[in-house]
């Protein structure tokens, strides 16, 4: 792991939440094993999270039929994606990254969503010959690392909310592995607000292993071939 350049997407409100925490410690951890770590902070950076021409400098192709992938591919390979080129820098030289979040509705806060939909842009990120298994970022790893609402049985095949390999289907396999990423398995926290002070702080230190993400298998998704 050492030498190895890392980002980690975060997004939470509150710099005193579990969720600050577990970044906190992988960050520390990262680095202490010779990792560069970058953090893109997405609420402290007033990240936008809606996909609009404004993420455009200059002129749209066609205002009228305004298309947000096919505009901004022609704006990244133009140079004229202002808004979101250090978030392009960012995720260009990481060979990990970390995904931390609270979940919200059985999927990431709005916030992050807007990081997905904004930064992995068309022609950057992925085209129609370059995805999944073949995909552009198929040197790189990632990782979802979030807090439940529910218990980890409630996420259970047999769970009231379900199965969580399904939940995480479409962001592990629909977003990530789309564009190319080895998806590492993920750092799960259940019901940190549930469970006592004691198994809490046990739980903390399980953020040690979003440190070691490159030891985490992965995920099993199926490869560009078999479409």
């Amino acid at each position: 792991m050492a030498d190895k350049k890392v980002l980690i997407v975060y997004a939470h409100q509150s710099t005193g939440s579990f969720n600050a925490a577990a970044k906190d410690m992988a960050e520390t951890v990262l680095t202490t094993q010779g990792c560069k770590v970058e953090v893109s902070d997405l609420y402290a950076m007033k990240f936008k999270a809606s996909a609009t021409a404004a993420d455009i400098t200059g002129d749209v192709k066609d205002a009228e039929h305004f298309q947000y992938g096919e505009e901004t591919m022609l704006a990244w390979k133009e140079g004229r994606l202002s808004a979101i080129t250090e978030e392009h820098r960012k995720l260009s030289e990481a060979e990990v990254v970390i995904f931390q979040f609270p979940m919200y509705w059985f999927t990431v806060p709005a916030i992050m969503k807007g990081w997905l939909d904004r930064v992995l842009t068309l022609g950057f990120a992925y085209t129609s010959e370059k995805r999944y298994s073949q995909g552009i970022f198929k040197d790189k790893k990632a990782m979802l690392s979030f807090t439940t609402g529910s218990h980890e049985s409630m996420f259970s095949a047999n769970g009231i909310n379900g199965d969580m390999n399904v939940t995480l289907w479409p962001l592990q396999n629909g977003i990530l592995h789309y564009c190319g990423f080895q998806v590492l398995a993920p750092q799960i926290f259940w019901a940190p607000p549930h469970i006592t002070s004691e198994a809490r702080k046990h739980a903390g230190g399980m953020a040690h292993t979003a440190a070691r993400a490159s030891g985490r298998n992965a995920t099993y998704l199926h490869p560009f071939g078999q479409l």
